[in-house]
C-alpha cells in the first residue's frame, strides 16, 4: 500500500541534496520525531494514566509546572541523549543546560526545546505541542556552556513543532521552506500532507489576549481598535479575533489560512520585556513563519536578529501574514 512520503524519507531525500552530509543531522531529527510520537501517545492517554494536573513545582520562570511538563521534558532528553548527535540540550523546564552524560558520545549539535507548549490547556483538552530548535555547537567546544547556546535565530539549522490536537502534526523547516506531516497511527509514521506551506500575505484574522488591552502600548491599541471597528472603521473591512493561548495552535492556524499573532510588549509586568521565550518559542516559530513567507518582529526589531543574553530571555512577539505585521510595525515606527 502506498502511504506517501514519510518524514524519515523526506529528511533523507533532503540530506542527499547536500554533498557533504554525514547523516548525523538526519538521525538527530529522527530521534526528535520519535520523542514527539511518544509524547503524542502520552497526551492522548491523559487522565487514563493519571498524568493530568499540577506537579506541585515551578520552573525557572516561576510558573507552576504540570505533571506532563516534567514527563515530556524527560521524554525528549531520554530520546536524544544517547545517540551521539548532541553536545548538550536546553529546555524551558530546566534552569540550566543539560550536558550529555559522560557515558554517551557527543555530537556537533545543540537542541533547544519547549517540551509541552500550551500546557496550561492540557487539563481542558485544548491542543498543545512541542517546539524545538537545532543549533550548531561552536567549533572546538566539546563541553558547551549556556553561553554557547546564545546564538541569533538566523543561525538555526532547523526548527519545528509537533501539534497534539484532533490529529498529531509535525511542521519542519531546515531553511528550505516549510513542510507539514500528519501522524498516521495505523503505521506509526508521520506522512507528508502539507508540502511547501505558505502564509497568505493578507488576512482578516488576528489573535491576541484582549484581557490585557489596558496594558498595551499605543501602536497595538491602534491596530486592534482598527480591526474591531471593522467595515465602519479606517480599514473598511471586518476582522475575526482568535485566541487559543497555545502558540503551536495559533501558529499552525496562521500557516494554513493566514493571520497575525500578537503577544506584544506591555506594562503588565515592567520587569519583563515580553511574555514568550526567545530561545524556546520565538526563534523557532519565527524561523518557520519566515520560511513560509510571513514576518516575525517585536515591533522594534526582527526577532531572529536578536542576540540572546540569557537562556530564558523573554521578548515581545508579533508574527504572521506579511502585510498585517508590516502595518503594525509601521505603527510602532510612527509613535
Amino acid at each position: 500500500m502506498y502511504i506517501g512520503t514519510t518524514v524519515t524519507q523526506f529528511i533523507i531525500e533532503e540530506q542527499r541534496k547536500l554533498s557533504n552530509a554525514s547523516g548525523d543531522f538526519t538521525s538527530l531529527l529522527n530521534d526528535i520525531v520519535t520523542a514527539c510520537k511518544v509524547i503524542s501517545n502520552t497526551v492522548d492517554q491523559g487522565a487514563l494514566i493519571g498524568v493530568l494536573g499540577s506537579a506541585g513545582s515551578e520552573n525557572v520562570q516561576g510558573e507552576t509546572q504540570k505533571k506532563l511538563d516534567l514527563i515530556t521534558n524527560d521524554v525528549v532528553i531520554k530520546s536524544n541523549e544517547w545517540a551521539g548527535h548532541l553536545a548538550a540540550m536546553a529546555s524551558e523546564e530546566m534552569d540550566d543546560i543539560y550536558p550529555i552524560p559522560e557515558q554517551f558520545p557527543k555530537g556537533k549539535y545543540l537542541l533547544v526545546f519547549d517540551p509541552l507548549d500550551g500546557s496550561s490547556n492540557i487539563d481542558v483538552n485544548i491542543s498543545v505541542g512541542t517546539i524545538f530548535s537545532i543549533l550548531r555547537c561552536p567549533d572546538g567546544i566539546s563541553n558547551p556552556t549556556a553561553e554557547d547556546f546564545l546564538q541569533e535565530g538566523t543561525k538555526q539549522v532547523c526548527a519545528g513543532f509537533a501539534l497534539y490536537g484532533p490529529s498529531t502534526l509535525m511542521v519542519l523547516t531546515t531553511g528550505n521552506g516549510v513542510n507539514g506531516f500528519t501522524l498516521d497511527k495505523n503505521i506509526g509514521e508521520f506522512v507528508l500532507t502539507y508540502p511547501e506551506m505558505k502564509v497568505p500575505e493578507d488576512t482578516n484574522e488576528f489573535a491576541i489576549n484582549a484581557s490585557n488591552d489596558r496594558f498595551w502600548e499605543e501602536p497595538v491599541k491602534r491596530y486592534v481598535d482598527e480591526c474591531l471597528a471593522g467595515d465602519t472603521g479606517p480599514r473598511g473591512r471586518n476582522f475575526n479575533m482568535r485566541w487559543v493561548a497555545s502558540m503551536v495552535a495559533e501558529v499552525y492556524r496562521i500557516l494554513t489560512r493566514g493571520g497575525i499573532f500578537m503577544y506584544p510588549k506591555d506594562t503588565k509586568d515592567p520587569s519583563k520585556a515580553g511574555k514568550l521565550r526567545l530561545m524556546y518559542e520565538a526563534n523557532p516559530m519565527s524561523f518557520i513563519i519566515e520560511q513560509a513567507g510571513g514576518v516575525s518582529h517585536t515591533g522594534r526589531e526582527r526577532i531572529m536578529d536578536i542576540k540572546p543574553t540569557d537562556l530564558h530571555q523573554r521578548v515581545p512577539v508579533i508574527l504572521g501574514s506579511k502585510n498585517e505585521v508590516d502595518r503594525l510595525v509601521s505603527y510602532h515606527k510612527d509613535q
